[in-house]
Formats: structure tokens, C-alpha cells, sequence
């Protein structure tokens, strides 16, 4: 699917709402000797917005509500960092979820006019029973955020299956890797493709160095997925990933316009 057409180009902010101190062998799949070493990771929604649409990537943690990690601090709630930008909760159209785990769902209840948009294989693996034995991943997933999608909302719930254009210049792409129904987001903007990588690349530097993060759903799929994410964003294009602190560096406020 190309991203060309008559629709007006799009706008991308990154939004950091929290970040987290931490060392490596959190981040990286197989300790080494580095694994001790300091590593911050930053945690992000993502707006994208032109004159027909407002689309949220992801829904980021609610800072009112328990979370099953310790050491995070919250900068702001994504709802507070949209209103920074200008945008209410009621003005979003589409929200897209990469994936379902806790630290990207965690206000979907707030968007109460938004359609929702998950991949099939995403919300059949979280709702079936195979990820209810998995003990290891309990933590990673909010019940209370599911069952928001598929009773509340249910009407308003978008299951896609693989490549889908959302609105004219935003697509989504099933990479699939880190969860089973990994999405990500391709935007058209002026500036070129910016591909919204979320937790299909969490750094940089799993790009760089071919290095997966150590949740994971399949090995050999995290690699299929980094492929695609420079194929997406082409020789003109930005690959963004999801908790890398760079994305926002040198802006104070945490809020930066990437396109």
C-alpha cells in the first residue's frame, strides 16, 4: 500500500508520559557484560493529526491506576500531554493499538467517540486460551483494558487483519515479533514516511545492532519485524521506536513534533 493521494498530509508528535530508570539486561535479549549498566527507557503515545483526522497511537498507562513495574515516574498523563497539544479526548477519531500490553491501553476508556483498531491476531491471542497458561505474561496485560474493548466499546472496535489503511496517509502493518498481533503505523507526512514502531523496535539500538528486547512472542519474528520497519520507512522515511529517551531529547517539555 502506497502513501500517496489528495489527503492532507499528517503531523506526528511524540508525548512522553512517564519514563523509568533501568540496566540493560532489562532491555536486551541475553545478559552480557554489560547487562548491569544504566539504560533509561521513556514511555509514549503518539499523535497524528491533519484537517480531517486526529489518530492516537496508543494509549499509554492511566497514573491514577496500580502499575506491575516499580520505578516509573509520570510526567503526565496522555491525556494531559494530547490537551498540550490542543486536542480533547472527544476529538479523537482512531485509536490504534499496537499492541495489548498494559503500558499501551491504559486510557482507552478516556476516547469516548474514538474507534478503536487492533490486529485479529492480537485480540484473539489476549482473549483465548493460550495466553491465560502463559504464566509469565500475566503482568502484561490489563484486564480491565480488554474487557473495556470488547464489551463497552465493542461497537466501535476496528479487528484488522494484517496491512490496513485506517484513513487516507495512515496505515497500519502487522509485524507481529514482540506480541503476536504487533502492529505499527505508517503516517504520511510532509516530510516524508514516519513509521511508528511502538514496541517493534523499543531502542534504537535494536535496530542498529539486530538485537531483540527480551519480551518477546518469536524470536525469528522480532527480526522479520525489523526488517519491515526500514522497508516501510524507505530511503526518505523516520523509524520511531517505542521507549527509546532520544525521541524527545533536547526537548524539555517531552512533547516534540516529529513531522
Amino acid at each position: 500500500m502506497s502513501l500517496v493521494g489528495g489527503a492532507p498530509p499528517f503531523a506526528v508528535h511524540a508525548v512522553r508520559f512517564a519514563s523509568r530508570p533501568g540496566v540493560r539486561g532489562q532491555h536486551f535479549l541475553g545478559h552480557d557484560d554489560r547487562a548491569g549498566e544504566p539504560h533509561p527507557t521513556a514511555y509514549y503515545v503518539w499523535l497524528a493529526t491533519n484537517a480531517d483526522h486526529v489518530v492516537l497511537v496508543d494509549a499509554g498507562i492511566d497514573p491514577g491506576r496500580p502499575v506491575p513495574i516499580d520505578g516509573i515516574t509520570f510526567h503526565r498523563s496522555p491525556v494531559e500531554g494530547l490537551a498540550e497539544l490542543g486536542v480533547r479526548p472527544e476529538q479523537v477519531d482512531h485509536v490504534v493499538l499496537s499492541h495489548l500490553h498494559y503500558d499501551h491501553t491504559g486510557t482507552v476508556a478516556a476516547f469516548p467517540a474514538a474507534r478503536y483498531v487492533v490486529q485479529r491476531g492480537e485480540l484473539e491471542y489476549w482473549t483465548g486460551p493460550m495466553a491465560a497458561r502463559i504464566r509469565r505474561e500475566h503482568w502484561l496485560v490489563s484486564g480491565e483494558d480488554v474487557g473495556h474493548l470488547t464489551g463497552t466499546a465493542r461497537s466501535r472496535l476496528d479487528v484488522v487483519d494484517g496491512t490496513a489503511e485506517i484513513v487516507p496517509g495512515l496505515e497500519v502493518h502487522h509485524v507481529g515479533g514482540h506480541t503476536a498481533g504487533m502492529q505499527v503505523v505508517r503516517v504520511r507526512t510532509a516530510a516524508g514516511p514516519v513509521v511508528l514502531a511502538s514496541d517493534a523496535a523499543h531502542f534504537h539500538e535494536n535496530l542498529a545492532d539486530d538485537h531483540p528486547p527480551p519480551i518477546l512472542h518469536s524470536v525469528p519474528d522480532v527480526h522479520t519485524a525489523f526488517d519491515r520497519l526500514v522497508e516501510l520507512a524507505g530511503d526518505d522515511g523516520l523509524v520511531v521506536p517505542g521507549h527509546d529517551p532520544r525521541v524527545v531529547e533536547g526537548a524539555g517539555s517531552g512533547v516534540v513534533r516529529l513531522a
